[in-house]
């Protein structure tokens, strides 16, 4: 297996913070620096790249694309999930995905990809925007990409596989969404997770500048469920249809269209990427 791809097995869990520490380093780690990179519709993508401060010569990139927000400053220490790469070296670039904190855009919670129509933009086509930006304006680069990540962020990392750009040269994509009505988050075969789905909309789409956790008026939110009632009163009684990928998911109880457009994968015949999938 390359080294390159080996490094990539690292998991970082998106419910651990980017910069979680281990004690005080006696200098810097890295330079933090914020940019808005240009999509092709012109859209601006905040983005946060991370470059050792002892860098030698050109290093390879490695890029993370979330919903959760990305570091604000330089950390102190050496977060522990990246203590085996960084001895390795890399630059580290985070990005909050279209819609999400400073990112400019509207967030749609999908990962639908319309790969026959060259004016639509995604997760797919922001990937290959931003990296196409990165190789050529980074300082000191060696022109390699990988990309990591783990659920949403394993997600985002996957579909970069449907338009890979060519300086893309390993993914890992861990605990990745596939086809979320048949066996994914938000259903099983059919039968709605009815918590699952509805607090991760909230989550993701109640404010595009914070993730926010739904407010149960109760310390057991499965008391709280059993009190619901009907699935009509999570928006008759409380989010009155303001969080659109709920919306959806009241539109579309079948495994219609929608929900198949959804499954990404059914348009993934080959990878030119060598990937590590972890499920």
């Amino acid at each position: 297996m390359p080294r390159f791809l080996y490094c990539l097995i690292v998991i970082l869990l998106s419910s651990v913070s980017l910069w979680a520490q281990e004690p005080p380093a006696a200098k810097p780690i890295f330079e933090l620096k914020e940019v808005m990179i240009p999509m092709r519709d012109g859209v601006h993508l905040q983005t946060v790249i991370a470059t050792p401060v002892d860098q030698k010569g050109p290093l390879p990139i490695l890029f993370r694309r979330t919903p959760y927000g990305v570091p604000e400053k330089a950390p102190a220490q050496m977060p522990p999930s990246l203590i085996e790469l960084s001895k390795d070296g890399y630059i580290f670039v985070f990005q909050n995905l279209r819609g999400r904190f400073k990112s400019e855009g509207v967030f749609e919670l999908t990962s639908q990809v319309n790969l026959k129509d060259p004016k639509s933009t995604n997760e797919t086509t922001d990937a290959y925007d931003t990296i196409d930006w990165l190789v050529k304006n980074i300082p000191n680069n060696t022109g390699k990409v990988g990309m990591w990540g783990v659920s949403y962020d394993g997600l985002t990392t996957a579909l970069t596989l449907l338009q890979p750009h060519p300086a893309l040269k390993a993914i890992s994509e861990q605990a990745s969404p596939v086809d979320q009505w048949m066996n994914d988050d938000d259903h099983r075969y059919g039968a709605l997770r009815e918590s699952y789905d509805f607090e991760y909309a909230v989550l993701e789409q109640a404010d595009k500048n914070k993730n926010t956790n739904f407010d149960f008026d109760v310390y057991d939110s499965y008391e709280w469920y059993l009190r619901l009632g009907p699935l009509s009163n999570i928006n008759d009684k409380y989010l009155h249809g303001s969080i659109p990928y709920w919306n959806s998911t009241i539109d579309h109880p079948d495994y219609d269209d929608f929900w198949k457009k959804e499954a990404w994968v059914n348009q993934l015949h080959s990878s030119s990427v060598p990937n590590l999938n972890v499920a």
